[in-house]
């Protein structure tokens, strides 16, 4: 790689993409790729009418580019002009979540409306406007003549919101299987955003360097059944309801994490006294262990920031019972947890049974699990995606973070030097309400951000005019 201070200057992006550009992204967003837990019921059909406009809107990456498919899944390979080492996997989703009530959004959402302000649709966001973003500036790349120095792979999940186990497991088998080992690993995950952290005088861009883990755990009782008049001293939803306010009242302990010290030294020039204060009571570890308590606390006053510096507990589902005058035979609740790095999906079971404390409530895991990831130093390339996001939206401040979600990132472990999750889109606390919410949308000038993020990334990425006989 060249060195950073080699980036070429640019200027920040202001205007919105014009309607041919949008209209690309709109006729994606037309394509119903919804995602379901069962194979059986994919959505084959408008995954295979995304390929096709893909395909026909991206010409010179579909005949210059090789691709593998995996399933709906598509693995680009594009051939640097020195062999044998990559220097980027840049990953992004076709699929999409489902919608919960259509007749609440301002148009339907998949119908791809344009208007002078922004291109609606489920998957505006998360996360076909990376898909396209992507492949519109490697197009743009190659019809400059551009050509990156080191290969260069792209890989479009169709299934990572449900945990990618057709499509980013196997794709990062096959990156695996070929011994390769990229500078960067770029994703899905953080984004700017403005007037979201509290007090901060500018929008934050988060660049996350990993995510938390994820487990769903399940409480379930067994009773007598019988007559609701004559009950004994406890039914079986009685019990469970027990347990599970005991979970939910007595939530894993707090801690700061080397990454979310750095997340918070990093945004310390955002923030007015007497936070600033506070946090540049720091050492060569972090903060100090004067601040590291009281900072905690002020963190888990808020859902949001909470999840950064606790291992997370939701109960989100609970059923039993048939009939108000008969008691119940069992019941049984799900409770979801997105685990801090430090904890384990071992740790979260050991912890349910230490806080229920009834060996009348069965509890096992259901469904996906996965470990919180490995989390990446800063470093250069780190400190190139905080360069190329300043370039884009200036004023900003650049900081680490952790995904409180789950990711196809975490497939790929081991496959690069230096993971982020970042998309240089600027969003206020009502826009990130629409990422699997009613109206999401992207605006002409994010969605103008985030192509061009992307052609100076492939710009910085690009082997010199002489290694590859052009002239630019």
């Amino acid at each position: 790689m060249r060195p950073i201070t080699e980036i070429p200057a640019h200027s920040p992006v202001t205007d919105g993409v014009d309607d041919e550009v949008a209209r690309r992204l709109a006729v994606a967003l037309q394509c119903v790729t919804v995602s379901t837990e069962d194979p059986a019921h994919t959505a084959d059909a408008e995954f295979v009418r995304l390929a096709a406009h893909l395909e026909s809107s991206f010409p010179l990456v579909h005949a210059q580019l090789s691709l593998t498919m995996f399933e709906h899944s598509r693995l680009y390979r594009w051939d640097g002009v020195e062999p044998g080492t990559v220097s980027a996997i840049l990953l992004a989703h076709q699929d999409v979540v489902p919608v919960d009530d259509a007749q609440r959004w301002t148009h339907p959402p998949f119908a791809g409306v344009v208007d002078d302000e922004f291109i609606w649709g489920r998957g505006a966001i998360d996360d076909k406007s990376r898909v396209l973003a992507v492949l519109e500036a490697v197009e743009w790349a190659l019809q400059a003549g551009i050509r990156p120095r080191h290969t260069i792979f792209l890989a479009f999940g169709h299934d990572e919101e449900v945990f990618g186990d057709g499509g980013a497991v196997r794709m990062a088998q096959h990156l695996r299987d070929l011994d390769v080992r990229a500078d960067l690993l770029l994703d899905e995950g953080g984004v700017i955003t403005d007037g979201v952290a509290d007090g901060a005088d500018r929008p934050v861009a988060s660049i996350m360097l990993g995510e938390k883990g994820y487990a769903t755990v399940r409480l379930s009782v067994s009773e007598t059944g019988g007559h609701s008049s004559m009950p004994g001293k406890q039914t079986a939803v009685g019990r469970l309801a027990r347990a599970v306010a005991r979970v939910q009242d007595h939530p894993m302990p707090l801690r700061l994490t080397p990454v979310i010290s750095d997340m918070l030294a990093r945004m310390r020039v955002a923030f007015p006294e007497p936070r600033r204060k506070l946090l540049a009571l720091t050492d060569a570890r972090g903060l100090s262990t004067l601040a590291r308590p009281l900072i905690t606390r002020i963190m888990a006053a808020g859902p949001t920031t909470e999840a950064l510096v606790r291992t997370t507990t939701a109960p989100t589902v609970i059923s039993g019972g048939v009939k108000a005058n008969v008691l119940p035979q069992s019941a049984e609740a799900l409770v979801n947890f997105r685990i801090l790095p430090g904890d384990s999906v071992a740790a979260v079971l050991a912890h349910c049974a230490r806080v229920i404390r009834d060996i009348g409530v069965a509890i096992e895991l259901v469904g996906p699990t996965s470990e919180p990831s490995r989390f990446s130093e800063p470093g250069p390339t780190f400190d190139l995606i905080a360069e190329l996001a300043s370039s884009v939206v200036p004023g900003i401040v650049t900081t680490t973070g952790i995904v409180p979600g789950a990711t196809d990132s975490r497939h790929y472990d081991g496959l690069a030097a230096t993971r982020c999750n970042f998309a240089p889109i600027v969003l206020t606390a009502s826009d990130l309400e629409r990422i699997h919410g009613t109206d999401e949308r992207i605006s002409r000038l994010n969605y103008a951000r985030l192509i061009e993020f992307n052609r100076r990334l492939l710009e910085r990425l690009a082997a010199t005019p002489e290694a590859t006989g052009a002239r630019r």
